[in-house]
């Protein structure tokens, strides 16, 4: 890479020049003007009118105070090679121009359907009047500094492959299927997904419906967070151009056949591909995207309950599995509607993208972010129902992730017909247990012990629901005078 500085005073070229190592990299020419001084006089601002005849220079508003380059060149890569990038970052405005007017009018039919944002701010894109971009204009304007780099190798190139090898690093929290389902959609159709781990490492092959939708998500996503200060993203592309999913399940799923069945085989039978053929990385030129949490707050709204059965304490132990639930909210006038506050963002996703969908008292719950950043607790002269229905739960000592670093951290599964007992004393035989759970109408299938430890067991109920519902009921029950059972999901079978 040579750079080349460009001082303001005479616009002479100076002898600043370092030469980097690039491993690869498309050869393009980026030009970044930085005028964050200039004033509104500025030549190159176009009308606000909406822009429909194609050219190579794009026009972007309404950006982020603290934009920078890097930020506005993740939105283009993509779709082809830039030219040129002048920022007018007083007006919150940038001008772009592609290589080519097809990247350009590929660059906005995407973003016509799929709204551009940067730092989570969204932002408008238009053609602008120019064709391009000269900078002779400028030259009697205050410019700090005018830059030229040159990249050699490899880049984003038309052709690339739609799927995506993804490698998650610093895994302290699980990385689901839905999760990474949830979090590609936003930059396309996502077609087919495969989890795996390698090398003690968690990896998915994720398809999009086309390249420039892996591209764009890869620019966009690569390095950064799914939680906070944890699980980032590593994404190269893959050398498959398409996956073969066999078995929709937790490991793999094909989003386009909803017929594929749930079987349990090998991992590299049920993905159709052999392990051999999983691509070492393939590096492209990397944009240093300032890192930002994908998180969200940490209020959720669950809906759809049912109201004759629901119940705060309810919610706080379901809830539970996936954080530490601080309040609960029953809204008065809308009994079939809850606000659920966990101890941070991360545990609300968790929650969030394991129990939306899920069956709880005979209804279809619906769980999504809410508005609201706190769950208020109710004010002194509310009547005694309106304070029933609001509980705070923040001192209980039924919380599961207190400690740092506890072992329930790597245990949080999506609910399952299948339970997870602990804390049984040794008292307690597998007759008692099975009578407890069927004296609470849930039908046992299967049980057993573990065999290194009695403590624990394993019991399989007829359904998911009846499992959700015999957790809520039974944890937390007194088996003996100090003993009391822990209920959890588990990932195994019997």
């Amino acid at each position: 890479v040579n750079i080349f500085w460009f001082p303001s005073s005479d616009g002479k070229l100076r002898s600043l020049e370092e030469t980097f190592s690039n491993q690869t990299g498309d050869r393009f020419i980026q030009k970044i003007i930085d005028s964050s001084a200039l004033d509104g006089t500025d030549r190159l601002c176009v009308s606000e009118r909406a822009q429909c005849v194609p050219s190579r220079v794009l026009h972007l508003r309404q950006l982020p105070a603290d934009v920078s380059e890097q930020d506005v060149l993740a939105l283009a890569l993509p779709f082809g090679r830039v030219s040129q990038l002048i920022t007018l970052k007083a007006k919150n405005q940038a001008f772009l121009e592609m290589a080519s007017e097809e990247a350009a009018v590929t660059m906005v039919n995407y973003y016509t359907s799929a709204t551009p944002t940067v730092r989570n701010q969204p932002i408008f894109i238009q053609y602008s009047t120019h064709h391009e971009l000269k900078t002779d204009n400028l030259t009697n304007q205050p410019l700090r500094y005018i830059v030229f780099v040159v990249w050699e190798g490899r880049g984003f190139t038309p052709g690339q492959s739609p799927v995506l090898r993804i490698i998650v690093e610093n895994l302290f929290y699980p990385v689901t299927l839905e999760v990474l389902q949830q979090i590609f959609s936003k930059f396309g159709s996502v077609l087919k997904i495969i989890t795996f781990t390698r090398n003690n490492q968690f990896q998915a092959l994720l398809q999009f419906s086309d390249a420039v939708h892996a591209q764009h998500a890869k620019a966009s996503l690569d390095g950064q967070n799914i939680y906070n200060s944890c699980c980032t993203l590593r994404i190269d592309f893959s050398k498959l151009s398409a996956l073969n999913v066999k078995y929709n399940n937790d490991k793999s799923r094909d989003f386009t056949r909803a017929d594929l069945p749930t079987g349990e085989l090998e991992q590299a039978a049920a993905f159709g591909v052999s392990m051999a053929t999983v691509p070492s990385s393939l590096v492209s030129p990397r944009v240093s995207l300032q890192v930002a949490s994908l998180t969200v707050h940490s209020v959720l709204l669950v809906s759809n309950l049912n109201p004759e059965s629901v119940s705060p304490h309810c919610l706080f132990i379901l809830f539970g599995v996936y954080g530490d639930v601080q309040r609960v909210k029953i809204l008065f006038n809308k009994k079939e509607n809850a606000l659920v506050q966990m101890s941070d963002a991360t545990q609300a996703q968790l929650a969030m993208s394991h129990l939306n969908g899920q069956r709880l008292h005979g209804n279809v719950i619906r769980v999504t972010l809410s508005k609201h950043p706190v769950v208020q607790l109710p004010r002194r002269v509310a009547g005694q129902e309106e304070q029933a229905l609001t509980r705070d739960f923040s001192g209980s000592a039924l919380h599961r992730f207190k400690k740092p670093g506890s072992k329930n951290f790597n245990n949080i599964f999506p609910p399952s017909a299948t339970l997870h007992l602990s804390n049984i004393p040794s008292s307690v035989s597998e007759e008692v247990l099975k009578d407890l759970f069927s004296s609470g109408g849930f039908t046992v299938k299967a049980f057993k012990f573990f065999q290194k430890d009695k403590k624990m067991a394993l019991m399989q109920l007829a359904s998911v629901e009846e499992a959700i519902d015999a957790l809520v009921s039974l944890h937390d029950h007194q088996l003996d005078h100090n003993q009391h059972l822990r209920v959890s999901f588990s990932k195994s079978t019997i």
